[in-house]
């Protein structure tokens, strides 16, 4: 799902660049597809008001780029591998680095940076800290903090209370309902990304734990 949709994003984000953007748009983007794939796709659900490679024109009049500009809260989301931003920075890459930051606050851009490890080995907290954010920020739509109906939020509280995977029996047993309807919740539930499976065997579900999107929600 995700490759597909990405493969269009990605033909429409080149066809309407500049061709200074586009030279960074056709570079090896490994980390900024990594955020995208592991971080900021699954919290904001769309690919909708998101600019790879963002385009800036400094006060010194240096053209400069974002990894991603999220246009509902105009911020910027990177990410930053120790190498090149801390390890092997040279003091003229250095200097860069702290215009860019300057940069970025005189348009007045929250700036959201993610390191390669972090994305690469804790994607559920950068999750976690990019839904809180955008949450503070507006950059949430109504439907993604509050849409959520009763038998799905009673459900939730539950699993949080039980604190252990939850299956088909646990939702009858919670929400008084029918297994036909318990399957169809918990279905409509793993779509909108508020649990995942765990446990499947021969293609079959058993059981399923909260993601961090529902634990948010309840907040």
């Amino acid at each position: 799902m995700f490759e597909k949709q990405f493969a269009e994003y990605f033909k429409e984000q080149k066809r309407t660049a500049s061709s200074r953007r586009l030279e960074m748009l056709n570079k090896k983007l490994t980390g900024e597809i990594s955020l995208l794939k592991n971080v900021i796709y699954p919290v904001i659900g769309s690919f909708d008001g998101l600019v790879m490679e963002y385009e800036m024109v400094s006060l010194n009049g240096m053209l400069i780029f974002g990894d991603f500009f999220y246009k509902p809260i105009e911020s910027i989301v990177e990410c930053e591998g120790f190498g090149s931003h801390a390890e092997m920075i040279t003091r003229d890459r250095f200097d860069f680095e702290k215009m860019r930051m300057r940069t970025f606050a005189e348009y007045d851009y929250p700036f959201i940076p993610y390191s390669w490890d972090d994305i690469d080995k804790r994607p559920e907290v950068c999750r976690r800290h990019l839904y809180v954010i955008l949450g503070k920020h507006g950059g949430l739509s109504n439907k993604q903090q509050y849409d959520i109906p009763v038998y799905e939020r009673e459900l939730i509280r539950y699993a949080l209370r039980i604190n252990r995977p939850f299956g088909v029996k646990d939702a009858c047993d919670c929400l008084q309902l029918g297994k036909s309807s318990s399957y169809n919740l918990l279905r409509s539930m793993r779509e909108k990304g508020l649990i995942r499976p765990v446990g499947v065997a021969k293609e079959r579900i058993y059981y399923y734990v909260l993601e961090d999107k529902a634990r948010l929600l309840m907040m």
